[in-house]
């Protein structure tokens, strides 16, 4: 029979080698990283000042083309299929154009089934009004 020795038994106690090594190792992180330094600098940046801009900001202007060649522009019917010149649309974009000075973004919206021939006569009274920001969606 042998004496029960603590060391037989595989536990060797607190080892404090790699507990000294880890200090080590972040003391030495730190150091480095105190050395470090943040330097900060003046940067020139233009802030926008928080006046009133010039007049009212610009309207979205949506401008819907059915299957069957109806215009409407923010849901508002202008002329008829068969109106080819779309006067009264030329008209409404004309008077938009000239109060807002051009502004305001106007975006076409056919229908895939619309025919090309009433995208150009929407196109021409755009251009007949002076719209400048025309985009398709």
């Amino acid at each position: 029979m042998s004496g029960s020795v603590g060391s037989e038994d595989g536990d060797m106690g607190f080892q404090i080698a790699p507990m000294v090594d880890v200090v080590f190792v972040l003391m030495v992180f730190f150091m480095a990283m105190s050395g470090q330094q943040v330097n900060e600098r003046e940067l020139n940046i233009a802030l926008p000042s928080g006046l009133v801009g010039q007049g009212p900001p610009p309207t979205l202007l949506l401008i819907d083309i059915s299957a069957d060649g109806q215009v409407t522009m923010n849901s508002k019917s202008f002329g008829t299929p068969a109106d080819k010149g779309l006067v009264t649309l030329r008209d409404a974009l004309k008077g938009i154009v000239e109060g807002f000075g051009g502004n305001n973004p106007v975006i076409i919206r056919p229908n895939p089934q619309t025919k090309h021939e009433r995208i150009v006569d929407v196109l021409n009274a755009a251009a007949a009004a002076g719209v400048t920001k025309l985009s398709f969606s």
